[in-house]
């Protein structure tokens, strides 16, 4: 069960999504093992919306990400946008679709080509996708610049030659060259300046309202997803363990574990008093999640009930927890 948003036009829908990967035998004898990093998930994208998945290393954040885009196929499930099933497209028809869907990466530096200029990245991405004929592409990469607050002059240069910040903003422009609906944000600001963080997620939202842009934005960052989110899914272990509104999972969260997150975020007040929630040992290996409830190992409120069935998704509305005793 998830949530629904009423007068909501769903443009990605993802049902039982599983993304295992096998593990490499060290002999014969040894039995088969796979990790399990997304186990069933279930979750709807609307248009128009920022839908953010937050958790810790290791939950299954961007290998969701990378599964919708099927940089990695899905090991089950289905992945519809605008009602296509994008498991069953050939390499043909995927391709063409590339340019609706396109993502954001975590290192700028890393997923811009150092021998290309800006004008070489922006151009390869608009002729691939066949977005505009060649007479027409040096203006719209200029157009570009300028959504993203770089000058003009940066077409001819390295990536080398920018800050983290700047490289980034690149990033974005490669991102909209080709005209896309759903920008994927796989940790996009994680690897900035706090102060640089805050320019990039103003000029996201500023590009979604005048561009008409829907994101799904993966990050394991609190404050940031409470600056940019509608709705936020919560994952731990490869599971969705709480979905809902900014507001009512930022201000009645139910689920133990993200009362224990949220409790970790920093206050500026120092005046202020927070009751830290410390979670107790270190999250259970995808490659044997313990039976039951997968929070179990660290949750305070655990019982045997919890440690021998999985719990359900329940709640109403836009908030549903996966917690027996919610």
């Amino acid at each position: 069960m998830t949530a629904v948003m009423t007068g909501k036009k769903p443009i990605l829908e993802v049902k039982g999504l599983k993304q295992y990967f096998p593990v490499k035998r060290e002999s014969l004898f040894q039995p088969k093992q796979v990790v399990k990093a997304v186990d069933d998930l279930h979750f709807t994208l609307y248009e128009g919306e920022t839908l953010s998945i937050v958790g810790e290393s290791g939950c299954g954040k961007s290998t969701t990400g990378r599964a919708i885009l099927q940089l990695d196929k899905p090991t089950e499930g289905s992945i519809k946008y605008n009602g296509i099933e994008l498991n069953s497209l050939t390499k043909k028809e995927l391709r063409s679709l590339r340019g609706d869907i396109q993502v954001i990466f975590q290192d700028p530096f890393a997923s811009l080509n150092p021998r290309q200029t800006v004008r070489k990245i922006l151009k390869e991405a608009m002729t691939i996708q066949k977005v505009l004929p060649a007479s027409k592409q040096e203006e719209r990469m200029k157009e570009l610049l300028g959504y993203v607050g770089l000058p003009i002059t940066s077409l001819d240069r390295l990536p080398h030659e920018f800050s983290g910040g700047q490289r980034q903003r690149i990033g974005i422009a490669r991102a909209l060259a080709v005209n896309p609906k759903v920008i994927i944000c796989d940790e996009a600001v994680s690897a900035l300046d706090v102060s640089i963080q805050a320019q990039i997620l103003n000029l996201l939202k500023k590009l979604q309202k005048e561009l008409k842009l829907t994101y799904l934005f993966i990050s394991h960052d609190l404050s940031v997803v409470r600056h940019i989110s509608d709705r936020v899914i919560v994952m731990y272990l490869g599971k969705v363990v709480e979905i809902g509104t900014k507001q009512e999972l930022f201000d009645h969260p139910t689920h133990p574990y993200t009362k224990a997150l949220l409790s970790a975020i920093p206050v500026p007040d120092f005046s202020k008093k927070k009751d830290r929630i410390l979670l107790k040992g270190d999250v259970p290996s995808p490659l044997n999640p313990p039976p039951g409830c997968k929070f179990h190992t660290r949750c305070p409120l655990a019982t045997d009930l919890c440690k021998q069935e999985l719990p359900p998704m329940k709640g109403s509305g836009e908030h549903f927890t996966r917690c027996h005793y919610v």
